[in-house]
């Protein structure tokens, strides 16, 4: 045995829960589940002691920005991979629009080898759709999964041509690499600052319809359905948009979507006072929209929750509203908004919100993680449920400290996060 967690209670997607077992890990995966004072413990091996605390299988981030190559003012392999372990997560999907763009197997293989030097958990790097993410010629796609890509997108920026997304779809397919489509259009957007409403009129700051992101999704599943190809609808934002996946869904479109804890705690409110902590792209939108993510999210529409962390510089924040960037550091808060909105309120179980935070992520990346079970390879998380604390940026591990949340009080604290048996984070 290298690694024992005493006396924990386990929450498992597809599993039964467990009360008050131990979970033994040997050479990176679980052993066993047992009940608590059966395993013989040999000498030498590292006990943790989870009483009161909740196992959970690693949290999976399935959209993030790690900033480097060549933004590492902002973030890093290193700092990024800390605040994901602080944040429950074991694994993190991280998208192409660094500097360069990672659209080529030089830049996925040097994150990959980074990560594997410095990274606190595993890291599977996301290759661009297109050449510069400029959505004129597709990237080498074949060429980065080779090296370690694991999807495909061009996330902050949206492939404008409907011809070359399809390309890219029917390409991605043989090469059994997900797509993931940022969905917005940019015409309709119209260099706007925030959702299009009352607010943005109260506060004089030209507004981004909803129909900026609906349209390209709109697009994009008819897209799917006419190829049979799959498609990943990334930060869904709006009711429509949340309507338009679940019709597609249930007319046999290989359609996934995700969103963000944003969009189902924050309205536009938060930007009152022109506060860029709250500027992002999509915009946060109105409570009809936080309503029907929230649907989306109980029925199976939306799929997975993710971050994602867009950590900044304070420097590119702290300013006029307009000309902020856009973004929220996600990583260390994403668990704890999660379970107080949506287990907390019941309208998700534990188990169904490790499914959206985990098992789902896992399975659309086809990381064969996500479970807690004999075999399994022991990227954990423990936490403790009954944990109440306020956000503070400050302490965050992150670079970026560009957060709503400060001062919140959430429930629901990472104690520990272990990745293939190797603890990387532990409170205190």
């Amino acid at each position: 045995m290298d690694l024992v967690i005493k006396n924990v209670n386990v929450v498992d997607s597809i599993m039964e829960s467990k009360e008050h077992v131990d979970i033994i890990i040997k050479d990176g995966k679980i052993q066993g589940i047992v009940n608590t004072g059966v395993a013989n413990i040999l000498p030498g091996t590292k006990i943790i002691d989870g009483s009161g605390l909740t196992a959970m299988p690693g949290l999976i981030d399935a959209h993030c920005h790690l900033r480097e190559p060549g933004l590492e003012y902002k973030e890093d392999i290193a700092s990024g991979t800390a605040s994901a372990a602080k944040g429950g997560f074991t694994s993190i999907a991280c998208m192409p629009n660094t500097k360069p763009v990672a659209d080529n197997s030089a830049i996925i293989s040097f994150i990959v080898e980074k990560a594997k030097k410095v990274g606190a958990v595993n890291v599977f790097p996301i290759g661009a759709i297109s050449k510069g993410s400029e959505g004129k010629e597709l990237a080498e796609i074949g060429d980065m999964k080779e090296c370690g890509a694991i999807a495909i997108s061009d996330d902050g920026k949206p492939v404008i041509s409907s011809s070359l997304m399809k390309k890219a779809m029917v390409y991605a397919q043989m090469f059994d690499m997900p797509v993931i489509s940022h969905c917005e259009d940019v015409d309709l957007a119209d260099d706007g600052y925030m959702n299009e409403g009352y607010n943005s009129t109260k506060m004089g700051l030209r507004g981004i319809t909803r129909a900026a992101e609906e349209v390209m999704v709109s697009r994009d599943l008819i897209l799917a359905e006419a190829t049979s190809a799959p498609i990943h609808i990334a930060h869904v934002s709006t009711r429509l948009s949340v309507e338009l996946v679940r019709q597609s869904k249930k007319r046999g479109v290989k359609a996934t979507c995700e969103t963000c804890p944003h969009y189902f705690t924050l309205t536009d409110d938060a930007c009152l006072d022109f506060n860029t902590s709250a500027k992002v792209n999509p915009p946060l939108r109105e409570q009809d929209d936080v309503d029907a993510i929230i649907e989306g999210l109980k029925d199976g529409t939306i799929d997975m929750i993710v971050t994602d962390h867009a950590p900044h510089h304070q420097d590119e924040k702290n300013v006029e509203f307009a000309t902020a960037a856009n973004g929220i550091s996600g990583f260390e808060t994403a668990f704890g908004l999660s379970y107080t909105y949506l287990v907390e309120k019941g309208y998700l179980t534990l188990k169904q919100l490790v499914e959206k935070m985990s098992y789902n992520p896992s399975k659309f990346l086809k990381l064969s993680r996500g479970l807690l079970q004999d075999g399994s390879i022991s990227d954990i998380v423990l936490v403790n449920l009954d944990d109440k604390y306020k956000v503070d940026v400050s302490k965050f591990v992150s670079k970026g400290k560009n957060s709503p949340y400060n001062g919140y009080e959430l429930k629901g604290s990472i104690v520990a996060t272990i990745v293939g048996g190797r603890i990387v984070y532990m409170k205190g």
